[in-house]
């Protein structure tokens, strides 16, 4: 999630232009982008996909059956890295990321390392990042784009403020109300052929690789026919005026992309020892001995993506124009909900609805962050209201300690051994549904970013999720709140082998200070 700040007044003695000038010159960059061309591509045509390797494969997979989608889910983070790499290593004609963030660890710089080795046999790799992932990495992404077959696009970019966060933040200061939205897409596509959708950017945290914290988060591995209308809507992107090459804000040289790969390899040489790094080898080569993932599971499948256009708004969209009115109307559960999302901030019609469902005798159960655990406070501010009516009409709450009872085992992604957050934004619909994709339940996935994410219709990848969410609901890994006999909150767990009962949220003082603020502030319709 983006900072907020303020909305500011935008008059001033100082005439605009002259103003938008004089903070240019502040952020030492001037008041346009150099040019630089911007050609329109499009995803392979069906026929180039059949002949490629992971084609051929997706082909083979798919002949025995009915259906013409397949999913894997990708809770654990070192097989979502080696799935990534896997399909690098594999792509022959066209790879696309799309990305929110794109942080510089470990992680990323394998990932980048294979890309760029993916580009010098000859594989077309287009990249995608939101401008605010872009922010202090100029000399990066220009360096990759330098190689004649990798093409990087900013989304949504702004020409002043690019060489660290605080001078984008008194950047967009002035135009607040516009650049607060953004591009929260998350693909990963190889020939046309494999899509990865899900919750996870580029960066350590995501993938199990930090210390001291990392996020449980969840990606879908997806296969045939559903493929088609996610690289669509990649296209649609890539294409649209907001996305802009990085070429016209940073420039490398022409051979800057071999001094970068020689970086990358220098570096990775020297962590080639690592513990981590030896533990992503051997799980990379498993999964190339075996296939990419242990079981598909086989059904229908529908893609959903807000407008690309969306970030770029000077108004609200109406519900129906965006990815979520959609989602919504396609996804009214008559039995059973299981909603899992990093940032729960339900508003207030939110939970009426949510109330109403679980008073219609729906079996409804959330899974988010708790206050301790929460990377975003403010947001856990804003849901803190709505806790008490949604569990008088019955929804069940629970919310993921910061640690976890069991330190040899992994829970929904994450080991006990290191502090953790959730980032997972998925639902579970009946007993046949499954939404894996970027957005959380939260205004800003609704009506301020875009977003991407997948419905698959099957009822086996529907208790693979169901099993995930039973694993994160329980009391040695989350926290279940609770309504006691006097209808105060109370969060129940399970330490050392024996129930605990909190009548005081866990949390420390900081971030009570930054949720309180939420709630005083009225900040709950840009979270």
């Amino acid at each position: 999630m983006t900072t907020m700040l303020p909305d500011h007044a935008r008059r001033s003695v100082v005439p605009s232009g002259l103003l938008w000038c004089l903070l240019s010159l502040l952020l030492m960059t001037g008041c346009s982008a150099t040019p630089v061309s911007r050609e329109h591509r499009v995803a392979l045509a069906p026929w180039e996909v059949a002949d490629t390797r992971l084609g051929q494969w997706v082909a083979e997979q798919a002949a025995p059956q009915e259906d013409t989608s397949a999913f894997a889910l990708l809770a654990d983070g070192r097989d979502a890295f080696a799935v990534r790499a896997l399909l690098t290593a594999r792509a022959e004609r066209r790879l696309d990321i799309q990305t929110y963030l794109m942080g510089d660890g470990l992680t990323t710089r394998i990932l980048l390392h294979q890309v760029l080795l993916a580009a010098d046999r000859g594989v077309e790799v287009r990249l995608l990042l939101d401008d605010i992932g872009a922010i202090g990495q100029g000399r990066r992404l220009a360096s990759l784009d330098s190689h004649p077959n990798i093409e990087v696009r900013v989304f949504h970019p702004l020409p002043i403020g690019r060489s660290h966060l605080v001078a984008r933040v008194l950047a967009t200061a002035s135009v607040f109300n516009r650049h607060h939205r953004r591009m929260h897409n998350k693909l990963w596509i190889a020939d046309n052929a494999l899509a990865i959708v899900g919750g996870r950017n580029l960066g350590d945290e995501y993938y199990n690789a930090s210390e001291p914290r990392n996020f449980a988060d969840l990606d879908m591995l997806t296969l045939g026919d559903v493929v088609t209308p996610l690289s669509r809507s990649f296209d649609l992107y890539w294409n649209h005026g907001l996305a802009q090459p990085v070429g016209r804000f940073h420039r490398a040289a022409a051979d800057a992309w071999q001094v970068l790969r020689d970086e990358l390899a220098a570096r990775l040489d020297d962590e080639e020892k690592t513990d981590y790094f030896a533990a992503l080898r051997e799980r990379r080569d498993e999964r190339d001995r075996n296939r990419l993932v242990d079981d598909l599971r086989w059904g229908e499948a529908e893609a959903f993506w807000d407008p690309p256009g969306k970030p770029g708004y000077h108004h609200t969209p109406a519900l129906d124009d965006t990815m979520a009115g959609q989602l919504w109307r396609r996804t009214t559960p008559s039995e059973k909900l299981s909603l899992v999302s990093a940032y729960f901030v339900p508003t207030e019609a939110g939970s009426q609805w949510l109330q109403s469902l679980a008073r219609s005798d729906v079996d409804i159960r959330v899974v988010t962050n708790s206050l301790e655990a929460t990377d975003v406070p403010m947001a856990h501010g804003a849901y803190m209201p709505h806790r008490e009516a949604l569990l008088e009409s019955g929804v069940e709450l629970f919310e993921l300690r910061v640690r976890h009872d069991n330190p040899d085992e992994v829970a929904i992604g994450v080991p006990g051994t290191s502090a953790s957050a959730l980032h997972i934004k998925a639902l579970g619909i009946d007993d046949d549904m499954v939404f894996v994709g970027s957005p959380n339940a939260d205004p800003r996935s609704v009506w301020w970013n875009s977003e991407v994410g997948v419905l698959a219709i099957s009822e086996g990848l529907a208790a693979d999720f169901e099993a995930l969410v039973k694993e994160g609901a329980q009391p040695t890994v989350s926290y279940s709140v609770e309504l006691d006999a006097e209808g105060k909150l109370a969060w129940l767990t399970r330490e050392d082998g024996a129930p605990v009962k909190l009548e005081r949220e866990p949390g420390n003082a900081w971030r009570r200070l930054n949720a309180w603020l939420s709630r005083v502030l009225g900040l709950e319709r840009w979270l």
